[in-house]
């Protein structure tokens, strides 16, 4: 039996939410940290699938077992998990400026996340080429780095060191995928000119 890579991520998406909730039942944990970080993460989690249902990634789209579908991409963003049993299991209560910052830096990933992605999708289907303009003006991969902002909220939310390790070396793949697309778009004769004036992840000015 085979599955779609869109069809495991999006199921780690839908069990954010119960997972979230199955942890404040278990653990009595019914604290303004607690739904926080559950409102921040479910609303991620919403927000993915809602794109994949109007302007999906054709990545996603190539069937795999589903034993493979388990032990990647299923089992490395299950570690994505750590983040709230680690809040939610010891009962941590965040520091006040915690809910001021990590909601601060989780808008600007999903600005930056889900706009880029937008604005990829919609203009490769008008023509294709290097996109220069928008969120791509001034770094080549916005989407990646709204995602890092993303889960570095999390992460902070957490109040603890592991998803921090999780989240480099989920940074790492990222990198990876980010030097196969300049790869790729190094066949166009503006990229030089392009790579110039952009950063690989930061915006460069």
């Amino acid at each position: 039996m085979k599955l779609t890579v869109n069809f495991i991520i999006n199921a780690h998406k839908i069990l954010v939410s119960p997972f979230g909730i199955l942890l404040m039942w278990y653990y009595d944990n019914w604290s303004a940290s607690a739904f926080l970080y559950l409102g921040l993460h479910g609303t991620y989690s919403l927000l993915w699938l809602l794109k994949q249902d109007l302007y999906p990634d054709k990545r996603f789209e190539q069937k795999i077992p589903v034993w493979i579908g388990i032990l990647t991409p299923f089992l490395p963003l299950a570690a994505y998990y750590i983040a709230p049993f680690l809040l939610i299991s010891r009962h941590i209560t965040l520091p006040a400026w915690i809910f001021a910052v990590a909601p601060a830096i989780y808008t600007l990933g999903i600005f930056m996340h889900y706009v880029s992605d937008a604005q990829k999708h919609y203009t490769l289907r008008l023509q294709k080429g290097i996109i220069d303009d928008g969120l791509f003006a001034r770094t080549r991969n916005p989407n990646y780095l709204g995602e890092i902002l993303i889960y570095a909220s999390y992460a902070l939310l957490s109040w603890h060191w592991l998803p921090f390790l999780v989240l480099g070396g989920w940074i790492l793949y990222f990198f990876k995928n980010m030097r196969n697309k300049d790869q790729s778009m190094s066949r166009h004769a503006a990229f030089n000119d392009y790579k110039k004036k952009t950063g690989i992840l930061f915006p460069k000015f």
